[in-house]
């Protein structure tokens, strides 16, 4: 048995057959959700190729619902969608039967009317080529006109057609293919991979913003290393982000050598994969040893070093977002405060692990204190099983302390408890230097230990600070302070 056939009894397949049969069109399930279905695990996305107008179709099955449902058209892609209710939430996407063909300089096709062997012939993989009729006369009836089928069991992905020409005339499927070939964990076939390394600057006529699309659907597989490394070894990934594969290969000097930091960034990042899906923390991992290479620096007496690779590589990520067209908001700011963070849990777990180490950690971490801890842990790539076990342990103990000095002082994310307008008022000066080192100093004070996180003991130092400074304070200073208490 192909898949469940009790699938096929769901009203709304039904319902879309009569529809059909009234308007006297021929209908089919196609493409990724009839692989799916194969495959054994359908979504709640439906296909649907119409021979004729899909748009109009889509229009005239809403006419006909108990309760007519808004249709959203792409005119562009010549599409139409809508949300179907039953038993189940179901999205309807209509399309009708076409055939393309392209001009060198663009991936945009000249569209016309085609039958149903038309459609299949432009499918970008044989696995997206099967269909299954919806109409009365052969309701079921599975097509695959490219033994897609046969792929599907033996975990292929190949074209239709030429590859060479299925990818020169739209190259975003070249990262499609990786794509499917890293979620399904398939082999691309050895003449489809080979005409992907053939037509690597064909992709330059696509969009960065469709690339980075693609990219970022392959970063949310559940082992993305391996969409990386094809990308890397077709050559695609020079083409758009040849920063990640500065991080390749191992350079020694005097027998001293680094360690490759694409591979250890692929473990970090098949590690934080397997215990997040939060694609910007992925971001995070991926970039998180960046400026590594710009970074490198070698000593006779000490070997390699990296420093300040997490400073260099925190602004490299906001130059990577503008070029990749990458959100330019809190989500840059959320991975490039993380790739600026890296280090500082580790640093812990290799030193003594004092109160105002963990209170600054909180501090400078805030709201991102568990991610970066997650990052930090999917950091540790050591061959050593037993280093491995041991860094893990000093972790869970740095965590609690962690939990422990915040449930005592509140420092995540606390701002300390004497303002610069206060200060200004106290001392009778307009905004300058004194304002913000005193209350820098305030704030050191605080997550050193020196004194505790609240009004009273802030308020005396800053008296200290100011007249070490040389300022005094305004005659009405007890009145200043009753108030900025109170308020």
């Amino acid at each position: 048995m192909l898949f469940n056939p009790t699938i096929l009894e769901q009203p709304v397949f039904k319902k879309l057959t009569d529809v059909a049969h009234h308007y006297q069109v021929d209908v089919y399930l196609i493409g990724g959700f009839v692989r799916d279905l194969i495959l054994g695990n359908p979504g709640k996305e439906i296909d649907i190729l119409v021979v004729g107008d899909g748009v109009e179709f889509a229009r005239n099955f809403s006419k006909t619902l108990d309760k007519p449902t808004k249709v959203t058209v792409y005119k562009t892609f010549g599409t139409a969608s809508l949300h179907y209710r039953d038993d189940e939430q179901w999205e309807l996407e209509f399309v009708g039967a076409r055939k393309e063909s392209y001009a060198i300089d663009s991936r945009k096709p000249f569209v016309e009317p085609g039958s149903l062997v038309d459609d299949l012939n432009r499918r970008d993989f044989t696995i997206n080529a099967l269909a299954i009729s919806l109409n009365k006369g052969d309701y079921g009836q599975f097509l695959d006109h490219f033994k897609g089928l046969d792929d599907l069991r033996s975990g292929i992905i190949r074209t239709p057609l030429d590859p060479d020409i299925t990818f020169s005339d739209d190259p975003l499927r070249m990262m499609r293919a990786i794509r499917f070939a890293t979620r399904l964990d398939f082999k691309i076939e050895p003449a489809t991979y080979s005409a992907i390394r053939r037509n690597t600057d064909r992709l330059g006529i696509v969009s960065i913003e469709r690339i980075m699309d693609e990219f970022n659907k392959i970063l949310m597989c559940n082992r993305p290393s391996r969409g990386l490394n094809l990308l890397r070894e077709s050559g695609l990934m020079a083409q758009f982000f040849p920063e990640i594969l500065d991080l390749a290969g191992v350079e020694y000097i005097d027998g001293k050598g680094h360690k490759d930091n694409f591979k250890h960034t692929l473990e970090v990042l098949n590690n934080i994969s397997r215990k997040s899906d939060n694609l910007w923390l992925r971001w995070a991992a991926l970039l998180h040893d960046i400026a590594k290479p710009v970074t490198r620096r070698f000593d006779p007496q000490t070997g390699w070093s990296f420093h300040g690779h997490e400073i260099v590589g925190s602004r490299m990520v906001k130059q990577l977002f503008r070029r990749l067209k990458l959100p330019l908001n809190e989500k840059m700011e959320y991975v490039a405060a993380l790739v600026q963070l890296h280090l500082r849990p580790i640093a812990l777990v290799d030193e003594e692990v004092t109160d105002s180490a963990i209170r600054r950690l909180l501090f400078d971490a805030g709201d991102l204190i568990d991610d970066l801890m997650l990052l930090c842990e999917a950091d540790i790539t050591s061959k050593n099983p037993e280093k491995v076990r041991r860094y893990l342990r000093n972790f869970e103990y740095v965590k609690q302390r962690m939990k422990e000095v915040e449930e005592r002082d509140r420092v995540r994310n606390f701002q300390p408890p004497i303002s610069g307008d206060l200060i200004m008022q106290i001392f009778g000066i307009t905004p300058s230097y004194p304002v913000g080192l005193i209350k820098n100093n305030i704030k050191d004070a605080i997550l050193d230990g020196k004194i505790h996180n609240n009004y009273d003991e802030a308020f005396s130092l800053m008296l200290a600070e100011g007249e070490r400074l040389g300022l005094k304070p305004v005659d009405n200073m007890e009145e200043l302070k009753a108030k900025f208490r109170k308020d």
